[in-house]
């Protein structure tokens, strides 16, 4: 019974890589990850110079991916763009290691290394593939992730409002404003700091805001927010204008 299975390891051993890559893809397109990886890694070490080379390389990474395993992934899609540089599937790759940090990314509150790996893996796509089909789904996802850092800071300042502690809002506030004002959270942001500004008395500086404000969002929902600020603090401003004296 042994002949057999030497024989059977011997044909194994011939194979060419051309052959040993089309097997790997046969398991992989059959679920059977772990066994693609062994013959994809087969040709990496044994037939690296090949034509199917990059093809068992960026397979490596879609067998991890397949079984979310997003940082080796991500390690074997890098591996193709520095070892291959020419490679066709470079352009994928790219795409495929932000992916990885996308998925990787978490919910707002939690920390968010891997949120900011990926807008910059995305950026770096669309840099260096401005035509590629995957562009458009790129921008999306990076809009999807600065709303999720931008939410993180937001919600901050929110808590240190409630806290009142209005001084550190402000700054999580302004951060949102500066960094993320195209965000679905600037807006919100900007009135939350306003009032933090109201609660710490600073009128010139909460009018000058609200004005920058309606400029910035003249069709704004919270428009009616910002024109009570202006309202109140002009009242504490120009006390006299309020009474009616010159």
């Amino acid at each position: 019974m042994a002949l057999p299975s030497c024989k059977s390891t011997e044909v194994q051993k011939v194979l060419s890589a051309e052959d040993r890559f089309d097997l790997g893809k046969q398991k992989f397109d059959k679920g059977d990850y772990l066994d693609a990886i062994e013959q994809f890694n087969i040709v990496k070490v044994q037939f690296s110079g090949s034509s199917v080379g990059d093809d068992a390389q960026y397979y490596l990474g879609e067998c991890h991916f397949k079984q979310e395993e997003y940082l080796l992934a991500s390690e074997e899609y890098q591996t193709l763009r520095r070892s291959m540089p020419a490679s066709p599937l470079v352009p994928m790759a790219q795409y495929k290691t932000a992916l990885c940090f996308y998925m990787l990314s978490p919910r707002s509150p939690l920390d968010q290394v891997y949120t900011r790996r990926a807008i910059d893996e995305f950026q770096a796509f669309i840099e260096y593939n401005p035509k590629h089909e995957l562009v458009k789904d790129a921008e999306e996802k990076i809009v999807e992730l600065n709303n999720k850092l931008s939410k993180k800071l937001y919600d901050a300042g929110r808590l240190y409002v409630k806290m009142e502690e209005y001084k550190p809002a402000i700054i999580y506030f302004s951060a949102v404003i500066d960094k993320y004002h195209d965000t679905e959270f600037a807006e919100p942001a900007y009135i939350g700091k306003l009032q933090a500004l109201l609660a710490l008395k600073h009128y010139g500086e909460a009018y000058d805001e609200a004005q920058k404000f309606l400029q910035k969002y003249p069709e704004s929902s919270y428009k009616d927010d910002a024109l009570g600020v202006i309202k109140e603090t002009n009242d504490y401003l120009h006390p006299n204008a309020k009474e009616g004296k010159p």
